[in-house]
């Protein structure tokens, strides 16, 4: 097997004469995409594409872990120093409660399922994020923890899914991860989100539309801003500006002038063909056209603007980085993009080890709650609900116990714990109103129907159509099984 050496996500990889020429050739349009970084395109061959009732699969994920026993699956007779302050609510699925500061989704139960039994077995950060990321409960021989991707870590569920759909007609990214990477306030890129085996080629596209600013701030920003100690708060205000990308032509470039451009392209295309048909060659092209559709695509411009949605919008969705994540997320799903990433909040924001029930009330459920109702309505009315499947979990869930870091927060939290969580599914195929497993009376452990981060990366690909039998190959070849547990079937109408 041919060796690749390990390549920062923050750099660009080392770039041949070859690889040179040809970029020249894409320098010739003057394509600005300023935010946008890896503009990789498959190239390699493609499985069929099943039966499957989503089009579009929109993961979004909570970074630090969110605390089932708080949210989803509450525990309200258990003993003292393990209860929480919240009391469950009725939702309209009778038998259905959660949590009483989720009072629209609540409401909106018919669209929505849970899994109350994910289970893996970490409690820490990095390997939980790089479980429920890769959809693998495993590492390979060469993961080592650090906060640093390698070319030899498991690729992540969106490269997998994103291989495995046929290119898609309108040339636009097969998966897309916004509003930021997933960086570690101490350091370090998190793993798990990327090609990893299948190669950089196959990294999902970054829309970086969040800017990382000072790490000691995390939460949905502007209003909902959290800071990491309630005992010594950051000494600066949070000063981060959500920054939709920028996708347009140069000045002067018309479409006619493009189209000119693209011709002229073309003429070189036909010399270069003949010189070297090779793979790069294959992927470039892909990237040139993805480039070219991004800038080109009113929809995908617009899906981008969010900040400058209508007062009526803005409203719904909450004027705050979790809602405009997911207005543009629900908008890049009407353009068609067919895998889609949400980082609701960056340096692991849902890691409530104090002030957990304040933060929650606060600053954490309010902007959760009306921006994700607010995705599932406009989902509902634009005929989309039903091929979009909606996944969010975070890296595990939280400690039965009650317990505080006293030197970082007054009042109590939960630590990491992956026993056990509970992860939301709603849309796509989901059974509205269904609970799949369960939790123990202290929710700490799977009661019954354990479920696993193959589990629910597989109720993924199965939603897509992808087929149980599908593989991807490496560069030399070599076939790896997509599917690696079952669908959650009991989810599933």
């Amino acid at each position: 097997m041919k060796s690749r050496s390990p390549v920062s996500p923050w750099q660009h990889a080392p770039v041949s004469r070859r690889t040179a020429v040809q970029a020249g050739a894409l320098g010739l349009m003057g394509l600005g995409t300023n935010h946008l970084h890896a503009l990789q395109a498959a190239d390699s061959k493609h499985v069929a594409a099943g039966s499957g009732s989503a089009k579009t699969v929109l993961y979004i994920f909570l970074s630090g872990g969110l605390a089932q026993q708080d949210s989803f699956d509450l525990k309200p007779n258990a003993p003292d120093g393990i209860r929480g302050e919240f009391n469950p609510i009725q939702t309209a699925s009778p038998g259905v409660q959660i949590c009483e500061h989720l009072p629209g989704l609540a409401q909106r139960s018919r669209h929505w399922g849970l899994v109350r039994s994910m289970t893996h077995r970490t409690n820490g950060h990095t390997l939980g994020h790089y479980f429920m990321l890769t959809g693998r409960s495993g590492s390979t021989p060469g993961f080592k923890g650090d906060r640093v991707p390698r070319p030899t870590d498991f690729p992540s569920i969106m490269s997998v899914a994103g291989y495995s759909l046929p290119p898609q007609k309108n040339n636009l990214p097969p998966s897309i991860v916004l509003p930021e990477r997933l960086v570690h306030w101490q350091g370090g890129t998190i793993p798990g989100l990327y090609g990893g085996l299948m190669g950089s080629q196959r990294d999902p596209y970054f829309i970086e539309a969040s800017p990382y600013g000072n790490p000691l701030w995390r939460g949905a920003y502007p209003g909902y801003s959290i800071s990491d100690s309630t005992r010594n708060p950051p000494k600066d205000p949070d000063a981060r500006v959500f920054q939709a990308p920028s996708l347009k032509l140069p000045a002067g470039l018309t479409r006619g002038r493009l189209d000119a451009r693209r011709t002229l392209l073309g003429t070189l295309d036909d010399q270069r063909r003949k010189l070297a048909d090779s793979a790069e060659a294959q992927s470039y092209d892909r990237e040139r056209e993805s480039a070219i559709s991004l800038l080109t695509n009113p929809r995908v411009r617009n899906a981008f603007d969010v900040t400058r949605a209508d007062a009526k919008t803005q409203e719904r969705y909450g004027a705050n980085s979790f809602g405009w994540s997911l207005l543009m997320a629900y908008r890049l799903t009407e353009a068609g993009v067919p895998l889609i990433q949400v980082n609701l909040g960056n340096n692991e924001t849902w890691d409530t080890h104090g002030e957990a029930f304040s933060r929650f009330k606060n600053q954490l459920f309010p902007p959760t709650d009306r921006a994700l109702c607010a995705l599932l309505d406009d989902l509902e009315s634009s005929g989309l609900l039903d091929s979009t499947m909606i996944v969010m979990a975070g890296e595990f869930g939280r400690t039965p116990k009650l317990s505080t870091l006293e030197k970082v927060f007054y009042k109590p939290g939960r630590d990491h714990w992956g026993a056990v969580q509970t992860v939301f599914f709603a849309g796509g195929g989901v059974q509205g109103g269904t609970v799949v497993g369960s939790s123990d009376a202290i929710a700490g452990y799977p009661a019954s129907s354990p479920q696993k981060p193959e589990n629910m990366a597989a109720t993924m690909y199965h939603a897509l159509g992808i087929p149980h039998t599908a593989a991807w190959k490496d560069e030399v070849d070599r076939p790896h099984h997509i599917y690696h547990g079952d669908p959650i079937y009991e989810l599933l109408g």
